[in-house]
């Protein structure tokens, strides 16, 4: 794991996959406690393609002090973009507030140029738009 100047953790798209538990299939997401992906995309964005299981609030409502979303309270957050740009902010933000939370490098570009899952709003195959 690398850091950014101002400290925020910065993993790699295998490493989110590995402690998501999209790397192997006998890996469980979900578990209680696990970290959670935190997609910060616009709505378009995340409808046209995203990781199954993530949970998605916009860069834009973090930024406007929305509460997160209960079922990942106080669990480590793994947020993650497009390119890598809003979730490192998102995560800066995240930890200035308290909260545990790393962004992925290369975000969902890297996410799916890894072949890994993505899926749209009718969870059919997506695209990174």
């Amino acid at each position: 794991m690398e850091s950014s100047p101002s400290g925020t953790g910065r993993i790699t798209v295998q490493e989110a996959a590995e402690r998501t538990g999209h790397a192997a299939r006998d890996t469980a997401s979900g578990t209680a406690g696990a970290p959670v992906l935190l997609d910060v995309r616009e709505p378009d964005e995340w409808n046209a393609g995203h990781v199954p299981g993530a949970v998605h609030l916009s860069l834009a409502t973090l930024y406007e002090g929305m509460p997160l979303p209960f079922e990942v309270q106080g669990r480590c957050l793994i947020v993650i973009c497009r390119s890598g740009n809003r979730s490192r902010r998102a995560a800066e933000l995240l930890g200035a507030h308290g909260v545990e939370a790393v962004d992925v490098i290369g975000g969902m570009r890297a996410w799916a140029e890894a072949g890994l899952p993505v899926v749209d709003a009718r969870g059919l195959r997506g695209t990174v738009a």
